[in-house]
């Protein structure tokens, strides 16, 4: 009962007319910087930081505006990867899978429609679980250890092999690439440098962003250059801009399933939006098995990433507010700027600042019911880039590309790395080499690397701890299913052929 009136003192702290404006500010912020490819949330808050403090924002005002930049984007990476598909950021390369192809066969608005219905229910859904199961949800997730989250990614990754179309083996060697290219640098643990050339510029790594527009927006150019004509028949396809009652029915099912799993993957520090939207993703594939047509434009393609995804940002707040640790790379920005205004996140923030924690909590509330109004009337204007020509719309990703790139670090070395990796990309899709799970791998590279050190190094080298807990077993158990998961079919299709 003193949760609601809790959660009642937020809606007034919310409705304040100036808290109103920040929270339909910072949502069609996120919205409109997550259609940009490689910006996301997490560069506009971190634009942001410095005009928070000079505007003296409370620390709830500016939680708030930064909450909405960072769920808002989440919708508007869907935009850029069903259109054009190029993902604003990793979280929405699982929305590629089904959603570009049904813009492909004239139904963008649909899947734009399906994108905001499945982003609204997802936000709510995780916003229930922040507010009713934050202090549990924390306790627990404090059980992963280096060892679990070592093997969460290792089966993140095996997991490729369901996601390939036609060949699983070219998925996995794709998500070795990914490794690989992660590996550029510095030693984490040390200070050796490794696949660095002897140049300095690569100490740091490759950077993501710089690597997923090269491989996404870079590889779909030089794509679309050898299909002009086809692709310019999307324009005659788009037929409307709006989606069925019963498309919706289909999905809920997807949705409160994804919105679930995406809730909990989000509280776990590091796991994010990523992890959560290929998950699902393939969990709704194995679901549907032939009764599905995901990788050719299902529905079900776009609500299930979306709805993960969305959940995931929300629930990435658990462990920063209850135990002051970043759920993602976003909530680690967030972090640095309540730590600016005074604020320390943490067991005792939701009784000494309350404020804070309802009214981020009010405020999400009412900013994805602000996302799905403003949104939803605006598929059609969204669609309209599908009009566009490919050959004026392809440069235009081009700069666009070149110059996000160029404005992160300022360096020309950086647009070198991109144009070679878009190189790479485009050979990737030539030869049938699917370019998510090297996306996938390059994500997590660093973290598989990191928790695997951890690990061994806090068992004095026995490596018997990463099978040392029942959730390691468990995660265990799930790598081996998904290795077997493409082989499995043909065996047992092929054993029923013999009896």
């Amino acid at each position: 009962m003193d949760a609601l009136f809790q959660l009642a003192d937020g809606f007034a702290y919310v409705f304040q007319w100036q808290n109103l404006l920040i929270v339909l500010l910072g949502c069609v912020m996120g919205t409109m910087i997550g259609m940009l490819p490689g910006l996301g949330g997490s560069n506009a808050i971190a634009v942001l930081l410095p005009l928070v403090f000079a505007l003296g924002l409370e620390p709830a005002a500016a939680l708030i505006l930064f909450a909405g930049i960072y769920y808002g984007s989440e919708y508007g990476n869907s935009i850029s990867a069903i259109l054009l598909n190029i993902p604003g950021t990793s979280g929405a390369v699982a929305t590629t899978f089904d959603g570009h192809p049904m813009a492909r066969d004239g139904r963008a608005g649909t899947a734009l429609a399906m994108s905001a219905v499945a982003s609204f229910v997802g936000g709510t859904i995780s916003v229930v679980g922040l507010m009713v199961f934050a202090p549990l949800l924390a306790r627990w997730a404090l059980h992963f250890g280096p060892a679990e989250y070592f093997v969460l990614i290792v089966f993140a990754l095996t997991m490729v092999s369901a996601l390939s179309k036609g060949d699983a083996l070219k998925g996995l060697i794709s998500a070795i690439l990914g490794l690989m290219v992660a590996t550029i640098g510095l030693d984490p643990n040390g200070s050796t440098a490794r696949f660095t050339f002897g140049s300095v510029k690569l100490y740091d790594g490759v950077d993501f962003v710089v690597a997923m527009i090269g491989l996404f927006a870079i590889g779909e150019v030089l794509m679309t250059l050898e299909r002009v004509r086809q692709r310019d028949q999307l324009v005659t396809l788009v037929s409307r801009a709006s989606i069925k009652l019963s498309e919706i029915k289909k999905t809920v099912g997807t949705m409160l399933r994804s919105s679930a799993i995406g809730f909990f993957i989000g509280t776990l520090p590091g796991a994010g939006a990523t992890i959560a939207s290929f998950l699902c993703y393939i969990m709704e594939k194995t679901l549907t098995g032939s009764r599905g047509t995901f990788g050719d434009g299902d529905i079900r393609g776009v609500a299930a990433p979306e709805s993960a995804n969305n959940a995931a940002a929300s629930g990435a707040f658990v462990p920063l507010l209850t135990l002051g640790i970043p759920g993602s790379a976003t909530t680690a920005i967030i972090l640095v700027a309540l730590v600016g205004l005074n604020v320390r996140p943490g067991p005792l923030l939701i009784g000494s600042n309350p404020e804070i924690f309802w009214g981020l909590v009010a405020s999400m509330y009412v900013g994805n019911l602000m996302l799905l109004v403003l949104n939803l009337p605006l598929v059609g204007l969204f669609v309209r880039v599908l009009m566009i020509p490919r050959w004026a719309l392809m440069p235009v990703v081009v700069v666009v590309s070149f110059v996000a790139i160029y404005s992160l670090n300022n360096s020309s070395f950086d647009l070198l790395v991109m144009t070679g990796l878009g190189i790479g990309g485009y050979l990737m899709r030539k030869l049938g080499f699917p370019i998510a799970p090297a996306v996938l791998g390059l994500v997590l590279g660093n973290l598989l690397e990191v928790n695997l050190r951890q690990a061994i190094a806090l068992s004095d080298g026995d490596w018997t701890t990463l099978a040392g807990s029942p959730i390691t077993l468990v995660l265990w158990l799930c790598v081996a299913a998904s290795l077997m998961s493409p082989v499995l079919p043909r065996l047992l299709s092929k054993r029923a052929r013999n009896v």
